[in-house]
């Protein structure tokens, strides 16, 4: 098995050079001959299909550059769960296959917080983590408002006041 080259894997062919059987050495003239041959391949396919053959292997050529989004293909599905098994070896991430491993993914996917650049550099806000109490909340919320903030008693009361609202904005 080759390690994946850079060209190879912008492609999307990277799984090309996981199975391929040429010893792992970068610049051989097996790896040149199979960039170029893929680029050349990659060129005709950009190109507007003229028949079956075409759009045949523009979708072969989809589904090797992002074979898991085709693992339920009826055709080529055990393949495509070939290939998406041998990137994922090879970027270290092998898949579950108990259910107690499926749930520590699952566990870890759910602890991860997603980055956001906004939220996490520009957002400076001391508050944006902060729990507060129910006293702090009232806290902030008379110094929010005019004074200490009203508690209705019931939902008719709060329709009431809804409906003396609307009733001033009509006059």
């Amino acid at each position: 098995m080759s390690l994946p080259r850079s060209a190879m894997n912008m492609m999307g062919f990277a799984v090309c050079c996981l199975c391929c059987d040429e010893p792992d050495i970068s610049g051989s003239d097996r790896c040149r001959s199979c960039i170029k041959s893929h680029s050349r391949t990659r060129e005709r396919l950009s190109k507007q299909a003229a028949s079956k053959a075409d759009r045949l292997s523009r979708e072969l050529v989809t589904m090797l550059s992002d074979p898991v989004s085709h693992i339920d293909d009826s055709v080529h599905g055990k393949m495509m769960i070939h290939y998406a098994t041998l990137i994922d070896r090879h970027q270290g991430t092998a898949p579950a296959s108990t259910a107690e491993e499926m749930f520590e993914v699952y566990e870890k996917q759910k602890a991860k917080s997603e980055k956001s650049l906004i939220r996490d550099v520009a957002n400076q806000n001391p508050w944006q983590d902060v729990e507060l109490d129910a006293e702090q909340r009232e806290d902030m919320l008379a110094k929010l408002s005019d004074g200490a903030p009203t508690n209705v008693a019931s939902w008719d009361e709060l329709l009431a006041q809804v409906e003396d609202f609307l009733e001033e904005g009509k006059e």
